[in-house]
């Protein structure tokens, strides 16, 4: 049965051109900048936590090293100034999103998400991710489509974290996947 389930996600996956975007990167960091001006007018930290947490997966896959930066900048608000803080968070955030994402940094923030639900999957549903994670890094599956995969998966868990990434709302497919339909209908 497995490899059935594997020659069927090799001859049934890609849909469309892997290159294709919903958005384009410009899109992408407009959305996120514009967020981040809402935060800054508000002048409240709660809010700055929230865009934090919200755009995690964004920023790491802009640029691992400014998020950290990021991070301890809102972890630093009861010792600095809310004003000062988002001074600075603007100034790296800028930084941050001015570098473009790769393969690489997709594919370890893929790894991330699905290190949240890896531990209730059987070894076959493990094996497809890998093999889907292996189409996208050789180009065959776009950014979108992985994470239509994906997204369903934030559903079934009930993780209301992931559902607010505003990683899946930019770069997601909005074709629904088929991957994990298959182990929900149990082919």
């Amino acid at each position: 049965m497995q490899s059935f389930i594997f020659q069927m996600v090799r001859d049934n996956f890609v849909h469309g051109n892997p290159l294709e975007s919903t958005l384009s990167e410009k899109d992408v960091v407009t959305f996120v900048t514009d967020r981040f001006s809402n935060v800054k007018k508000s002048k409240k930290i709660v809010k700055l936590v929230e865009f934090q947490a919200m755009n995690k997966y964004m920023l790491t896959v802009h640029n691992p090293v400014e998020l950290k930066i990021l991070g301890n900048l809102v972890a630093s608000h009861k010792k600095t100034n809310i004003l000062d803080i988002l001074e600075q968070y603007e100034e790296h955030l800028k930084i941050a999103l001015d570098k473009q994402p790769t393969t690489k940094t997709h594919l370890n923030a893929m790894m991330h998400i699905f290190g949240y639900f890896s531990r209730h999957f059987t070894v076959s549903e493990k094996d497809l991710f890998h093999e889907l994670l292996c189409q996208f890094k050789s180009g065959k599956v776009s950014t979108g489509k992985m994470l239509s995969e994906i997204a369903p998966l934030i559903y079934r868990f009930d993780d209301t974290y992931l559902a607010r990434q505003t990683y899946f709302l930019l770069y997601a497919d909005p074709r629904p996947g088929i991957l994990f339909a298959v182990f929900n209908n149990k082919v």
